[in-house]
């Protein structure tokens, strides 16, 4: 008896910037290393997103990509950028697909750590996805939360120009006044997490997304191969 090869079952990451292409294969490289992985960057979302919002042309082009990352054989997509994030999964849910965004268990521990939570961005367009997010992880377990932003406005220019250092640094030196009468500090972007290693003490947590959403992510999918596979 000839035994068919079994299809793809791909762990697929949405980026907008390909710099987290080599963040996200070294935590799985940690922490899954077989998991077979397929990273999509389409930096042209983002700045849609910052342009015009979360648009209908927008909307078109988020499904686009995820309608075809489930034909060619993804049973689990993150999309790794806060600002469409919502948007992703609110398509994927839409669609029948697994569509999560990379800091929904980030929210979820954020609301766990204390009410008292300051969002910090490098990107105005974050901070209110994000908000929204805290909001409704607070509501699911029927939290109240007390939510404070922090723009880092001089670091994105960093960013756009590649230089981590200088990002990283920027979004450092705003952390300690983010900690003042704050339970726990949330980085809303995915390219922030380095700028927690790099912040001293502060007497408070600070969370970051690619290391617990990567987990999550990792434990979903591997729940869904699992249902999915045949049993004798």
């Amino acid at each position: 008896m000839v035994t068919k090869p079994m299809p793809p079952q791909f762990l697929t990451l949405l980026h907008t910037a390909p710099v987290h292409v080599a963040t996200f294969d070294q935590l799985l490289l940690d922490l899954a290393p077989m998991m077979p992985v397929r990273h999509i960057v389409d930096i042209d979302l983002l700045e849609s997103a910052r342009n015009e919002g979360l648009s209908p042309d927008l909307e078109r082009r988020v499904a686009e990509v995820i309608d075809d990352a489930f034909t060619v054989g993804s049973v689990h997509l993150v999309c790794t950028c806060s600002t469409i994030g919502g948007l992703a999964e609110y398509i994927g849910t839409t669609r029948g697909h697994s569509v999560a965004r990379i800091d929904r268990a980030m929210a979820a521990l954020a609301v766990r750590s204390g009410p008292r939570i300051t969002v910090v961005a490098a990107l105005a367009s974050t901070l209110a996805p994000t908000c929204d997010l805290i909001r409704e992880e607070a509501s699911r377990v029927r939290s109240t939360v007390e939510l404070r932003t922090v723009l880092c406005a001089d670091a994105w220019p960093a960013f756009t120009r590649g230089d981590q250092v200088e990002y990283q640094t920027a979004i450092r030196a705003q952390l300690p006044q983010a900690a003042v009468d704050s339970d726990v500090l949330v980085l809303a972007q995915a390219s922030m997490a380095d700028a927690a290693a790099l912040a001293p003490s502060l007497g408070v947590p600070i969370l970051s997304s690619p290391r617990l959403g990567i987990e999550a992510a990792i434990a979903h999918y591997t729940t869904l191969v699992s249902s999915a596979a045949p049993h004798c």
